[in-house]
């Protein structure tokens, strides 16, 4: 009997080429072998032409390996790093419209503010929050913004990059 793969939540920094259809052939690679990705942020670098993906995915170790691996083979793929949790920033964003009238709009504000949040829109009815932070953070906030009443809700994947002085250019 095989020995059971533990699934862990991973985070990869990918380097490309900013060119058509990069994001389609990266993530027709994960459907075609079944992995689940949590989340894929593009975004432009500090080398014009060239985008940083930071993916998400649960997988086992042995998974991220073969990942890795398949993202190597792509042409368009300059470098594949696995960031470590313990080497890494990592930030998400969020907007959450929340329900605020008079009577509790300071506590609403207040709310926010406990989180760094910031209110960026004020209507008669609600006010729309944004937030960045860790899953946690993001999470603990929408717990306190719970009772208020969520109307709506967009957030992003995670942005990341590795801790000191050393980068992705630097490791090859």
């Amino acid at each position: 009997m095989a020995p059971v793969q533990t699934i862990t939540r991973h985070r990869l920094s990918v380097l490309v080429q900013d060119v058509d259809g990069i994001i389609t052939r990266v993530s027709a690679l994960f459907t075609r072998r079944g992995y689940n990705m949590v989340s894929l942020v593009s975004a432009s670098t500090e080398t014009e032409g060239i985008n940083r993906l930071t993916i998400v995915v649960d997988a086992s170790e042995y998974s991220v390996g073969q990942i890795q691996k398949q993202l190597n083979k792509l042409v368009q793929v300059i470098k594949v790093q696995r960031l470590d949790d313990d080497a890494t920033v990592a930030r998400s964003m969020m907007l959450v419209k929340v329900s605020a009238d008079n009577s509790n709009r300071p506590q609403v504000v207040d709310a926010a503010n406990i989180f760094r949040a910031r209110v960026v829109d004020v209507s008669p009815e609600s006010l729309v929050i944004e937030a960045t932070g860790t899953p946690a953070k993001l999470r603990a906030l929408l717990e306190v913004l719970e009772p208020f009443g969520i109307r709506e809700l967009a957030s992003s994947g995670d942005v990341a990059l590795s801790r000191g002085a050393e980068t992705m250019a630097s490791q090859s």
